[in-house]
């Protein structure tokens, strides 16, 4: 197992065992539709983590890349940026190459960023699955006239991929007029979804991460699915039961706490992918990402003392043992620290801070891992994935759309037309 659920510490706080696995035991007929992949657009997902057939390509450009590149900008909104932001983040900085992550069209970002890269040393991937994303353009018109500037013309193409759907759009005619390097976008994968497409992967794999591990971490999850005899043995879909429970019980906020710098990138793209998903017709709960331990100084506080209205997810990895030495302290009160990792000190608040959120009845469950990598990072994406997709049976909304969301793309149109600014 790439992972271990635990729920024991949530059956304190007015949701009992009997509710979540009742939650669970509807989920059969969402399980077998699942497992017979008559969920149309949750087919394509189920099947990516076994496909080989795009990674050669893939890991060939990267390579490409980090041969030629020192610095890697990445323009992209929404799960068109948090996707590589969230895989390497696996890495532990410094980054070689350095990224940059353009998902806000923040003017004074552009100009500073604009004024200090070197156009010969960098490489720039814009990605917009229907390529007419505004924010992405407006950046992508930018930049492609900055390096034709700093550059010949053949030098500044080279410098740009772009990654958008195989159909006619401003990006993609773009692409093509200047002759850029382009990537078809999986049409049939949304875009919150997509980071384990070459959306996120060509990222992940300029940045030296083994991104057939990471489909692979995902395909293991997949199959317990299939193999799961009911909805109680398939931990994506107990996850959907327990987060609909509370979620009925008046528990409106998701604490996503993991305690793993590397893993600040994946409570973001929870955030995103669970809000965006489950958000509709007045149902759903509100994702929060945090990270430990450096939120016990900032939000503990409030969540033990605070509302009770969140259901934590605390995901660890062993950390015993690992990491420095810490040097014998002059302090006789900081004995304690004798003999001690930087590893031993995160596990120590691993432990105090689920020890502490329990006996403060908040409930708590708990994703353990035994270590972080490519293959475990796979398998939680694929796990919330799912779990997604579970929780929106329960909550009888459409997990693909983004109804709300598009009033605001048409709104902001309209007042750059009228220059009403």
């Amino acid at each position: 197992m790439l992972y271990t659920q635990s729920l024991d510490h949530c059956f304190a706080s007015g949701v009992k065992r009997a509710e979540v696995e009742a939650y669970a035991a509807e989920l059969a007929p969402a399980l077998k539709s699942l497992k017979a992949r008559q969920v149309a657009s949750a087919s394509p997902l189920l099947a990516l983590p076994f496909d080989t057939s795009d990674l050669e390509e893939i890991e060939h450009l990267a390579a490409d890349i980090r041969r030629r590149f020192d610095h890697v900008v990445v323009i992209g909104s929404g799960g068109s940026g948090l996707s590589g932001r969230a895989l390497i983040g696996l890495i532990p900085p410094p980054l070689a190459p350095t990224f940059y992550f353009l998902e806000n069209i923040d003017p004074d970002v552009m100009t500073s960023l604009s004024a200090r890269l070197d156009m010969a040393n960098t490489c720039f991937l814009v990605i917009s699955k229907s390529g007419t994303t505004a924010e992405t353009l407006s950046q992508f018109y930018i930049w492609l006239a900055h390096a034709g500037k700093k550059l010949d013309k053949q030098a500044a193409q080279e410098r740009f991929i772009v990654i958008t759907l195989p159909e006619s759009s401003p990006l993609r005619r773009s692409a093509e007029s200047y002759g850029l390097h382009l990537m078809n976008y999986a049409g049939d994968i949304g875009g919150r979804f997509s980071i384990l497409t070459n959306v996120g992967l060509l990222p992940a794999a300029v940045a030296g991460l083994d991104i057939k591990a990471l489909r692979r971490g995902a395909q293991t999850v997949v199959e317990q699915m299939d193999k799961a005899p009911a909805p109680v043995d398939c931990p994506p879909a107990v996850g959907a039961a327990l987060q609909c429970a509370f979620v009925r019980k008046h528990y409106p906020m998701s604490v996503m706490l993991p305690y793993s710098d590397r893993l600040a990138g994946f409570a973001g793209w929870y955030r995103q992918c669970w809000a965006e998903s489950l958000g509709k017709q007045g149902k759903g709960s509100t994702p929060v990402p945090a990270l430990g331990a450096t939120d016990q100084h900032s939000q503990l506080q409030l969540y033990l003392d605070g509302p009770k209205d969140k259901l934590f997810h605390m995901i660890t990895v062993n950390r015993g043992g690992t990491g420095q030495h810490i040097p014998a302290p002059e302090d006789a009160d900081m004995a304690y620290l004798q003999g001690k990792t930087t590893g031993d000190v995160m596990q120590a608040e691993q432990r105090a801070t689920l020890e502490t959120l329990v006996r403060h009845h908040c409930p708590v469950r708990h994703l353990q891992l035994e270590s972080l990598g490519e293959e475990q990072m796979g398998a939680l994406l694929m796990h919330f994935t799912l779990e997604i997709m579970f929780m929106s049976f329960l909550l009888n909304v459409n997990p693909f759309d983004q109804p709300a969301v598009e009033e605001g793309k048409r709104l902001a149109r309209e007042h750059l037309l009228a220059g009403a600014l």
